[in-house]
C-alpha cells in the first residue's frame, strides 16, 4: 500500500465525509419528492371522486320531487 502524507489521509477523509453526507442528502430528497408526488397523486383522485360524487348527488336531488311539496 502506498503511504500518503498525513494532509492527504485527511483531505480525503473529509472529501469521503462530504461527499457521504451529500449523497444521503440526495437520497433523503428523492425520498421526500416520491412521497410528494405519491400524496399529490391521491389528493388529486380523491377530489375526483368527491366531485363526482356531488354531481350525481345533485342530479338526484334535482330529478326526486321534494317530500314536503305536493303536486297541484
Amino acid at each position: 500500500m502506498t503511504e500518503h502524507s498525513k494532509s492527504r489521509t485527511q483531505a480525503e477523509a473529509a472529501f469521503l465525509k462530504t461527499q457521504t453526507q451529500a449523497l444521503s442528502r440526495n437520497r433523503i430528497l428523492s425520498e421526500a419528492e416520491g412521497v410528494n408526488q405519491a400524496r399529490d397523486a391521491n389528493t388529486a383522485r380523491l377530489k375526483e371522486q368527491r366531485l363526482q360524487k356531488e354531481a350525481l348527488d345533485r342530479a338526484t336531488a334535482a330529478a326526486t320531487p321534494k317530500a314536503g311539496k305536493r303536486p297541484k
